[in-house]
């Protein structure tokens, strides 16, 4: 769990500019983010908000960050090389640059109607976006909840839909699971997007949307959907390659 220290200096930006006026609670803490809830200024038009803290850059690992930044180009040469040579100004960037990836990747995706938080603000090293859950509690990954069959059948549909979406928006999560599927009140929401990769400049894009929907008939089969997953990431990439969305 993160120090209070570390809390109030990621939060400050967005208790400064009212968007939030309380942390309420830990919703959920991990090796790589903690997400909070926090009491929403009445100015926002919701009651809750939660902002997710990014882990200090010298106790998190990007794990196989060179997979998910492959081919993007980075015009500042000092900042390329310090990349190169992982010192503090590459963490530093490195760091800042996932914190950013998510937050735009979050804002272009809600704007065309994806299922994904609405992002508020973005601090240095936090998130603040849409609280999904009410009153009793965060709403729980699908991992942790069983479905009904009628359910199961329209998620699948839904979170192909998506993965289409996306990927005709040039992104792909690269990291979809049921352990980033939220479920609540009949609906399911994605999270998770710092590792989301551009599709039309990443050269692991077909590998990483192939295993995007491997996860996704993986626990999908559990319930008696039977899908091929490699035939729908080839079809998908197929129309992708061929501008036919």
């Amino acid at each position: 769990m993160l120090v209070q220290e570390a809390i109030d200096e990621a939060l400050a930006p967005f208790f400064e500019k009212h968007l939030i006026t309380e942390v309420r609670q830990t919703i959920k803490s991990g090796k790589e983010a903690s997400v909070y809830l926090c009491e929403a200024d009445p100015s926002t038009g919701v009651r809750h908000l939660a902002a997710k803290i990014y882990r200090p850059r010298e106790g998190r690992a990007f794990k196989n960050d060179a997979v998910y930044q492959a081919g993007e180009w980075i015009g500042d040469r000092r900042t390329r090389k310090a990349l190169a040579q992982k010192s503090n100004h590459g963490r530093r960037f490195q760091f800042g640059n996932w914190v950013e990836r998510e937050f735009q990747t979050l804002h272009h995706l809600h704007a065309f109607g994806a299922i994904v938080p609405k992002p508020y603000a973005r601090s240095e090293s936090a998130l603040l976006m849409q609280f999904i859950g009410d009153e009793e509690g965060a709403a729980l990954p699908l991992n942790r909840v069983t479905l009904d069959r009628e359910e199961a059948d329209a998620f699948f549909g839904l979170l192909l839909r998506n993965i289409e979406l996306w990927l005709t928006l040039d992104h792909i999560h690269a990291d979809l699971s049921p352990f980033n599927v939220l479920y609540h009140a009949g609906a399911i929401t994605v999270i998770d997007f710092p590792q989301a990769v551009n599709a039309d400049k990443n050269p692991n894009s077909y590998m990483l949307l192939q295993r995007d929907i491997e996860n996704v008939c993986r626990y999908f089969a559990r319930y008696g959907i039977d899908a091929n997953a490699s035939a729908i990431a080839g079809e998908l990439w197929g129309r992708y390659m061929r501008d036919e969305f």
